[in-house]
């Protein structure tokens, strides 16, 4: 009997390597791939149906859980949406704290990617030294919002609260002894803005240790340059956006190209790689965790010197402060009738894109003039991305579909929602 080389093989819904219920059809010569098909489905949450039976203002916390690694940035995408149809316009505090965490959200994103990446191909310490600079960025997230992921933070008309005055501290316990925790609470004494200038500070040298075990390493570069190759021409087709797009040589960057909030005023360069492999999407991110380093700094400096407040005095839209529905009877109806049924929202529809971790985020929303969207829908850039996954994985080795799904950035909560 000969042997029988072709066959049909199963990766995933469960593969650790998969990055959420991701189930690849794949049909394989012996080794090497010659037909990927992704099959989607497995988690499917209705988001976007689920949204149109909830007033506007109580859907935040949907946005949070489609990519649940850019929790903040989901937020901003659809707060905007709603914004742009109110013509509402915000502080101007409130504009830089959202430009601050959008960039601490594309920092814990890339962050996330790089661990997870290096650990499907192969190198075990990155995930831990990742992780060790997610869990300061994760404080912040919990010291604005109170939790750690799902922060509800962004409102229509600004943010919830101003940034806190103090850190969390960390306290002496049975696994952690007295001196310890002195030692890590050594940069938490002053406000939130001095913690994030303190990690701003020590961020670069972090990221240089992520490229000293990485970007010459002879085994990562195997597993990478030339894997997954997506010229300039055929990534505009596909759809791609963000570094998936800015590795195959495009300068496009909606920070730059349709500013946003006050991205006009920042000061940050659009890394661009040239070869379109896994190498160079490497390459773009962790440069991109580089500026978006400097456009926090430059946050922080503008923070500090500006109070005022950041949520606007419009109650019909935005919750009054609580003294103000606890003294005043205005203040109490606003309260009331604003965590009752919300707010109507001027008939319309309006596309709003922002430039998310992994790509264009965008929230096309339809109001018919009602307390709750007619129609809500998101546009999703890992769906585009794996969309492109056949063509990037065949005629390469098993082994390869880990490298690309990690290249990808892939993270199921918004390509199944």
């Amino acid at each position: 009997m000969p042997e029988i080389k072709n066959y049909t093989l199963n990766f995933g819904p469960q593969h650790p390597a998969a990055h959420g219920v991701l189930r690849l059809v794949l049909e394989m010569d012996g080794e090497v791939i010659e037909r990927a098909d992704p099959h989607i489905g497995l988690l499917h949450r209705g988001t976007e149906k689920l949204a149109e039976t909830k007033p506007f203002n109580q859907n935040i916390g949907y946005m949070d859980r489609l990519d649940y690694v850019s929790m903040m940035c989901n937020e901003h995408g659809y707060v905007l949406a709603i914004e742009k149809l109110l013509e509402l316009e915000i502080p101007e505090r409130a504009k830089y704290i959202r430009v601050m965490f959008d960039e601490i959200t594309r920092i814990l994103n890339h962050l996330m990617w790089i661990g997870t990446h290096a650990l499907d191909v192969g190198a075990m310490t990155m995930f831990l030294y990742a992780f060790r600079e997610r869990e300061d960025l994760m404080d912040l997230y919990e010291a604005v919002s109170g939790t750690r992921m799902h922060a509800t933070y962004y409102r229509p008309g600004g943010v919830a609260r101003d940034l806190p005055d103090a850190m969390p501290q960390y306290q002496e316990s049975r696994w952690r002894s007295k001196k310890e925790a002195a030692r890590l609470n050594e940069n938490r004494q002053g406000s939130l803005l001095d913690f994030t200038e303190d990690f701003t500070n020590r961020f670069p040298g972090y990221i240089d240790e992520y490229e000293t075990l990485l970007t010459d390493n002879r085994i990562w570069k195997q597993r990478t340059v030339g894997i997954g190759v997506v010229t300039q021409e055929r990534a505009f087709q596909l759809g791609f956006t963000g570094p998936m797009l800015r590795g195959s040589g495009v300068e496009w960057d909606l920070r730059k190209k349709q500013p946003y909030e006050v991205y006009d005023r920042m000061d940050f360069d659009i890394p661009v790689g040239t070869n379109g492999d896994c190498y160079d999407r490497y390459l773009v991110r962790i440069e991109e965790m580089r500026q978006s380093n400097r456009i926090v700094k430059q946050c922080i400096s503008w923070l500090k010197d500006n109070p005022g407040i950041v949520l606007s005095e419009n109650h019909k839209v935005a919750a009054p402060r609580r003294e103000m529905a606890k003294a005043d009877m205005e203040g109490l109806i606003h309260h009331f009738k604003l965590f009752t049924e919300g707010y109507t929202v001027p008939e319309g529809e309006v596309y709003t894109a922002i430039e998310h971790p992994k790509g264009e985020f965008g929230v096309f929303l339809i109001s018919d003039g009602a307390n709750k969207p007619y129609r809500l829908k998101v546009r999703a850039p890992g769906f585009a991305h794996l969309s492109s996954m056949n063509e990037m994985a065949t005629g390469h080795m098993l082994s390869d579909v880990v490298a690309i799904i990690g290249t990808q950035d892939i993270v199921f909560g918004e390509i199944d929602r």
